[in-house]
């Protein structure tokens, strides 16, 4: 699992890619905790793939993740599960820990 520490200014959209497994029934839930309220996350919406892309391949899914209250701390807790088998473990995940900054050099 990767961990990731990131800076973000209160109004500031960082996005983050993730490799996409829906052919074989697998999507990206996402969970915050800390701070809940220092961030937003979003999903995109799913690109329609490019006509030469073979059967099953993977996509990529885009979650835009916005800093919404300077001097939080939020982590996020994304997982790549299978919605149909609650009980098994997730495939993949990412977390993402971020810290809202006013935006001013130094601040917080």
């Amino acid at each position: 699992m990767e961990v990731r520490r990131l800076a973000l200014g209160a109004g500031e959209a960082y996005e983050v890619r993730l490799a996409g497994r829906g052919a074989r029934g697998y999507v990206w839930t996402w969970q915050v905790t800390g701070d809940a309220d220092a961030v937003a996350v979003a999903a995109a919406p799913t690109p329609t793939p490019p006509a030469a892309l073979p059967p099953g391949a993977a996509l990529e899914q885009i979650f835009t993740v916005r800093g919404t209250r300077a001097g939080g701390r939020a982590r996020i807790r994304f997982a790549q599960v299978r919605p149909p088998y609650p009980g098994e473990a997730p495939y993949d995940e990412f977390v993402l820990e971020v810290e809202v900054t006013d935006g001013r050099p130094g601040g917080t």
